[in-house]
């Protein structure tokens, strides 16, 4: 099983009424050197300004981004090249990021390459410090800016520090 940490940011909060606007990935491992990244056009005229505010994008910038369709095509291709046999969906707040990249990949490609369950980086660490008010932020080493890709990359170190720990990743 290879993990990889997905992250999004989003102009409303849920799916279908909003858009994605961005999206992260990275291949969990040591390197860290497998990402992927794209920014999708909106789907629906409804926004929150402040939410739309957190990606760093005006929406007249987000409608000259790429067609979501295409966005998705791609993700789904570089996860299912990136790893070829069970693939797990991980991110910090999994039931936002999650509901949005598996609405999309149903809805634009009619299928999901992750299956149909994700995991939540932040219940893996409260389970692994046996302690619900513990936060694994601490962990990260790039910054969490809100750009995709950087918050990805800063929760996979996060996970391969709780490996390190002693959680066991169960990895292929």
């Amino acid at each position: 099983m290879t993990y990889v940490m997905v992250d999004i940011e989003a102009d409303g909060p849920i799916p279908g009424d909003y858009s994605m606007v961005s999206l992260g990935a990275v291949v969990v491992e040591p390197t860290l050197a497998r990402t992927f990244y794209a920014q999708l056009r909106p789907i629906s005229e409804q926004f929150v300004p402040e939410a739309l505010a957190v990606s760093g994008h005006t929406r007249e910038e987000t409608l000259a981004f790429e067609d979501p369709a295409v966005a998705m095509t791609r993700f789904g291709r570089w996860a299912t090249d990136q790893c070829p046999q069970r693939r797990t969906f991980i991110s910090d707040n999994n039931g936002f990021d999650w509901q949005f990249v598996n609405w999309y990949f149903h809805h634009f490609l009619g299928k999901n390459p992750f299956g149909f369950s994700s995991q939540n980086l932040g219940s893996l660490y409260k389970g692994l410090v046996r302690d619900t008010t513990k936060t694994f932020k601490h962990l990260r080493k790039t910054k969490h800016s809100h750009h995709p890709v950087d918050d990805a990359m800063g929760n996979a170190e996060a996970l391969l520090a709780m490996e390190g720990l002693g959680l066991r990743l169960g990895k292929s």
